[in-house]
């Protein structure tokens, strides 16, 4: 897995933003796709950009990974089509922002159900496959939220968390199979993360989604456990989490998204959950 020509990746949540950025950067590098998002529209417009191109095959398949049956559906999907994926990208992820009793229940659960639950059913069908032919990867995008509690996005957070230390588990299970496991931290990145609420970010802040995904498959390439495809700022930021009390992280966490008003962000469909 340290070339990219010619095998089978499969991206999720590539309709957008950094999947999209993920999308282009390897059908550049010559890896044919199987592209899945909840819009099909704009999944469609994806992969015709991508076919036009690059001379690689594009395969978009529409599905809600958050709903129960979103991963069976698209696993069904795969064996009707004889597709192998030798290297999967669960890159589709969602979070509730603002003060968690004040947030729809609905965008919390709907977020562990996607960033926890699908990611971690998708590495288990397709992660098996891939030991059994000793060949493959998984990339799971994480985020610099993984490595400390955060006040006013308290659930996205904790499900980046869970999807650092699973990885790091199962990249040392995998250990010597032949296949290897990643987790990429990006930090803030000009996506429509925010869309659906009243927050907003900063671009003066905020990484381009191409640099992360180049940087995201380089790492991957050279072997690495964790990647961290954004400015420099963006690894330094993990390390104070390692060192200080978790009470003051929070603390300091807490103040800094303040002062980006996100204690006064809320879901714009659901303004007073």
């Amino acid at each position: 897995m340290s070339r990219y020509r010619g095998i089978t990746a499969l991206v999720t949540g590539a309709s957008r933003g950094i999947g999209t950025a993920y999308a282009h950067e390897l059908a550049q590098r010559g890896a044919n796709l199987v592209l899945l998002a909840r819009s099909g529209e704009a999944l469609r417009r994806v992969a015709d950009e991508i076919r036009q191109a690059h001379q690689v095959d594009v395969i978009p398949v529409t599905a809600d990974l958050a709903a129960p049956s979103g991963v069976t559906g698209l696993i069904a999907e795969l064996d009707g089509q004889d597709l192998t994926v030798d290297l999967l990208v669960n890159n589709a992820g969602a979070g509730a922002v603002g003060p968690f009793l004040n947030s729809s229940l609905q965008r919390n659960v709907s977020s562990v159900e996607l960033n926890i639950t699908a990611l971690m059913r998708l590495s288990h069908v397709l992660g098996g496959r891939m030991v059994a032919r000793a060949h493959g990867g998984i990339i799971n995008v994480a985020s610099t939220a993984a490595f400390q509690s955060m006040p006013y996005q308290a659930s996205y957070a904790a499900t980046k968390a869970f999807v650092l230390s699973f990885t790091e588990a199962l990249a040392e299970e995998l250990r010597d199979t032949g296949v290897r496991v990643m987790a990429a931290h990006p930090g803030a990145t000009d996506t429509g993360f925010f869309d659906g609420t009243s927050a907003t970010m900063n671009p003066a802040f905020t990484d381009a989604p191409e640099g992360v995904a180049a940087k995201t498959l380089d790492a991957f390439a050279k072997g690495a456990v964790n990647a961290y495809p954004g400015r420099t700022i963006t690894r330094a930021m993990t390390w104070a989490p390692r060192l200080l009390p978790r009470a003051t992280v929070t603390r300091l966490t807490g103040r800094l998204n303040r002062s980006l008003g996100l204690h006064h962000a809320q879901d714009i469909d659901h303004p007073s959950r």
